[in-house]
């Protein structure tokens, strides 16, 4: 199927299904009233790394259906609110990455201004909140990966200038001062003490400190570095499927101190044991080649070489439901999020595949007994309690260590 017959069959089946399914009818009528903030979405990336038309937003208009996951009709369609935009820069090669990343969140910057009507710019929880209002998904900018600051707060700062509200303090590859949850071994044992410099100035400048990608040891470094919440724009639970990126017990049980949100991701791999058994081989052998590759542009070639042809286990919307009941249990209702990661992956749970797709997930968990007000902190009240936390700690701090 076309993604435009997709698309035409979501939007003339949706009400039909939904009248025929009283809990998927109850989690549109939710989504109409709450707001879904969604903590990690690759479009930016996805669009520069296009084969046939790279960087070119002519081509990915997103008025029409696009050949990715995301595009206006479909963020309607799942009830999409409020939006962080990751503007991704890959972390495998030497160095010089400022300059990819500021032509990133030019990019994403460009990509919103394109739909006045139906995309407003965003840097604090009242913009969040007027852009809602305004009937306009808010959108957000969040930089994944500590690498692109190049070991400068300056950069650091020039980048919350332009709009940057979190920075996920590794990707996959240790930077000098952050150890990641994908590479061994360790280099430092978690952050340095630049690395705690790092913490602190962003909780100084307001920019939330992302904690999805990184090694344990760094997570509980930065929770003891930090004077603001944490989040992780897209991770999920150790204990339910138990692969590096995802978050351990010992993490969980420290966010109601911190007052952090866990966003849940739709990650095949990070979802389900059994297709983890089969992927985290295949990213070790992915990020070996990458390494190897004499064009670091090449990503997709090699991409495609390794995970091509892997058959995987079906992965379900209920076992997604899984670990946000486990980060439920273990944190607290407060500390839960979604964080989809849309555009930035292509193995997905049946029936959470697009940006359409978030009734889907709300329906399992209204069957599952969720409260409207539970499932209105996971929407979006948790993500921007964290917000205006991160934003009244910065004003305290900026007046006690001004520059």
């Amino acid at each position: 199927m076309t993604r435009f017959a997709l698309l035409l069959s979501i939007l003339i089946t949706a009400p039909a299904a939904a009248a025929d399914d009283p809990a998927l009818a109850h989690a549109r009528e939710l989504l109409s009233r709450v707001i879904l903030v969604d903590g990690h979405n690759d479009l930016p990336w996805a669009v520069r790394s296009d084969k046939e038309y790279p960087n070119d937003l002519d081509a990915w208009d997103l008025r029409r259906p696009t050949r990715g996951d995301t595009d206006l009709a479909r963020l309607r369609a799942g009830g999409v609110g409020a939006q962080f935009w990751s503007v991704y820069i890959p972390g495998e090669a030497a160095g010089g990455f400022a300059r990819t990343q500021l032509e990133q969140i030019e990019l994403a910057r460009r990509m919103i201004d394109r739909y006045p009507e139906a995309l407003g710019f965003a840097t604090r929880s009242d913009d969040v909140l007027a852009e809602h209002r305004a009937g306009r998904i808010a959108s957000l900018l969040g930089i994944e990966g500590g690498h692109a600051i190049e070991n400068s707060l300056g950069v650091l700062r020039a980048y919350h200038t332009l709009g940057v509200r979190y920075m996920t303090l590794t990707h996959n590859s240790h930077t000098d001062w952050a150890d990641a949850a994908a590479m061994v071994p360790a280099r430092h044992g978690g952050l340095t003490d630049f690395g705690v410099e790092i913490v602190r100035e962003m909780n100084r400048l307001g920019m939330i400190v992302d904690l999805a990608h990184t090694a344990e040891a760094t997570m509980h470094d930065a929770l003891d570095a930090t004077q603001s919440p944490v989040m992780f724009s897209h991770a999920n639970a150790r204990a339910v499927c138990d692969v590096p990126r995802n978050v351990p017990d010992s993490v969980l049980a420290r966010l109601s101190a911190n007052g952090g949100v866990v966003m849940v991701t739709f990650v095949a791999g990070f979802v389900s044991p059994e297709v983890a058994k089969i992927t985290q081989p295949a990213m070790a052998r992915y990020r070996v080649m990458l390494q190897k590759a004499k064009d670091p542009t090449d990503r997709q070639r090699i991409y495609d070489e390794v995970f091509g042809k892997l058959v995987l286990p079906k992965v379900t919307i209920a076992q997604v439901a899984d670990h946000i009941d486990h980060v439920r249990k273990v944190a607290g209702v407060d500390h839960v999020g979604i964080g989809g990661d849309f555009d930035g992956n292509d193995l997905w749970p049946e029936g959470l595949d697009d940006v359409s797709t978030y009734p889907r997930l709300f329906a399992e968990l209204i069957r599952r007994g969720w409260s409207d007000e539970d499932l209105a902190k996971l929407a979006g009240g948790n993500i921007l309690r964290v917000m205006r936390a991160n934003e009244a700690v910065a004003a305290r701090l900026q007046r006690e260590r001004p520059l």
